[in-house]
């Protein structure tokens, strides 16, 4: 009996198995079809001139939300200042334009707000699925292989993931398919969006997210010819976009795929906690110790939404505690930010007495919460997959209404998050000195941790002030509203988040108290100033067996 039913149950789950793999494959199929087609009719789109009435509309429309949902619209520029911007703006729209030269009219407008959070997003041409499969997903740039940091309005490479030899960190890029990268770069530094009066991040913004830029201007191209000059010598290379490809070329291609998949396999617990990222070899979270003995630790931190935090932090600092580690460099350079529950769950291991992470956040209303929209505006097929993924979101925005509460003395509403709750440091928690490096990069919940780090006695800070204000930001939930006319996008907070601990000058990110800022040498000569500072001052207090204080 046992031997005639198991063939048949394997039967029956063959025939399951059978009609999932179509079911799947006929989804791909239609869902490339469907994307085909849309993508050409949007990109065809971009082209089509609106008339000046409807541009006015846009414009009153995108105020007009703002004004009813952002909870500190007029925080760093006033009323009056922006009710200007906006009818001068509406007053030089005199002539039909495509929804591209649109968004370099309006866009400088959404920067004056000086939010960080609040973005109006460009109309990018489109790629299909089919094109996004053949062309791989390192990027949809070829340039997207490299980073970018910017000297005196000058480009320089400072890392090549690309794989090409050809191309030295610290070359200076100067042409790209005819374009000059300062002619790009001031055509889009009026569309950064900032917090307050920071100094510093618009340029790391500008660097980072160069390669969009370039994107944004030419659309997908399967080569680049790229100019540099590095030490005094002019070469031209061109960078291709790695492609897929199963040819007998590139079998060992394929074995090394083979070979990676199963690192990939070993590595997954590590990967889990830390998050990984296999474009450029890097994990988001790592600790590693920099001398034999143990007493200096550095925990990079790039983010704050990748990797399973609560393990990794558990696990990190239950070794630090155990190897009895003097120094810990918490390096945040470049951090934009991600989860507040992540950058709290760190704190909760910096700090020895209970705390509050974060104030109760403004909202505009008791319902403007509910207006938090990460749906809107993606493929239909997109949306199927994140409401199977991300079921709570939907569920959230209902129990969202019940954590608010309306203020005493006034008629101002706030939401409670978990980082407003009052709460206990872990049982490992470091006590040793901490050196904190933070840059024009660390943005959003990493300034929301280094303004709440200020706190702590047992801290220096070293390198740029940083890109996100010290006394908080506008973000949290997000609302997303498609302009009906342009289709351009604009995206802003609707959580008025601060930082327990506050300082006084409003509208300007964390101050190091020892300024660093890195010279392209350093980056050419792969020079570290922000450690190199830190190591001597390790150095200096050893020998003098000094604590800070």
């Amino acid at each position: 009996m046992i031997s005639t039913i198991k063939p048949l149950a394997n039967r029956r789950y063959e025939k399951v198995s059978l009609a999932m793999k179509q079911i799947i494959v006929l989804f791909i199929i239609a869902s490339i079809s469907g994307s085909c087609a849309s993508v050409k009719k949007f990109n065809r789109d971009l082209k089509v001139l609106h008339a000046e009435k409807d541009l006015v509309s846009d414009i009153d429309y995108v105020y007009d939300r703002l004004q009813k949902l952002h909870p500190q619209l007029y925080l760093y520029t006033s009323k009056e200042d922006l009710d200007f911007k906006f009818d001068s703006l509406k007053s030089s729209i005199i002539a039909p334009m495509s929804s591209t030269d649109f968004y370099f009219k309006l866009s400088p407008v959404i920067a004056s707000v000086k939010q960080g959070h609040t973005l109006l997003h460009p109309l990018n041409k489109e790629i299909t699925l089919k094109e996004l499969f053949d062309n791989g997903t390192n990027g949809r740039s070829a340039l997207h292989q490299l980073d970018f940091d910017l000297f005196d309005n000058k480009l320089y490479v400072v890392k090549n993931n690309s794989g090409n030899n050809n191309i030295n960190v610290g070359s200076e890029i100067i042409k790209i398919n005819n374009y000059k990268p300062q002619d790009l770069i001031s055509k889009y530094r009026n569309t950064v969006s900032s917090d307050g009066f920071n100094l510093t991040y618009v340029n790391r913004k500008l660097s980072n997210e160069f390669a969009d830029y370039f994107f944004n201007e030419t659309g997908f191209v399967d080569s680049i010819a790229c100019q540099f000059i590095y030490n005094d010598t002019v070469k031209t290379v061109l960078l291709r976009h790695k492609k897929r490809s199963l040819s007998r070329e590139n079998m060992k291609s394929r074995e090394q795929k083979a070979s990676e998949k199963e690192t990939r396999k070993k590595d997954s617990k590590k990967r889990e906690e830390q998050g990984y990222n296999w474009a450029t070899k890097t994990y988001t979270k790592d600790l590693s110790f920099l001398e034999t003995d143990s007493s200096i630790a550095l925990l990079r931190i790039n983010n704050f939404y990748d990797g399973n935090y609560g393990e990794f932090y558990s696990r990190s600092f239950k070794l630090l505690d155990s190897l009895k580690t003097k120094n810990l460099i918490l390096d945040l350079r470049d951090n934009p930010g991600g989860k507040l529950i992540d950058a709290k769950v760190l704190f909760s291991y910096l700090v020895d007495s209970t705390f509050i992470f974060v104030e109760k956040s403004e909202v505009v209303s008791k319902n403007s919460i509910l207006k938090a929209n990460y749906f809107k505006g993606n493929p239909w097929y997109l949306n199927v997959l994140l409401g199977i993924l991300y079921p709570r979101e939907l569920l959230s925005r209902g129990f969202s209404y019940l954590l608010l509460n309306r203020k005493e003395e006034g008629n101002t509403y706030y939401y409670h998050t978990q980082g407003s709750i009052e709460s206990r440091p872990k049982a490992n928690n470091y006590k040793g000195n901490l050196y904190v490096i933070i840059n024009g990069g660390s943005f959003s919940a990493a300034s929301i941790l280094a303004a709440n780090l200020r706190s702590l006695q047992n801290v220096v800070f070293v390198g740029e002030e940083t890109g996100g204000a010290a006394n908080g930001a506008v973000a949290g939930k997000m609302a997303l509203y498609i302009l009906p006319e342009s289709k351009l996008k604009i995206s802003f907070g609707l959580l008025a988040v601060k930082p327990f601990y506050q300082t006084g000058t409003e509208g300007r990110g964390i101050l190091p108290d020892i300024v660093i800022t890195p010279t392209v040498e350093d980056k050419i000569n792969e020079v570290d100033p922000e450690l190199e500072w830190i190591f001597n001052d390790i150095d200096k207090r050893t020998s003098k067996n000094l604590e800070i204080h």
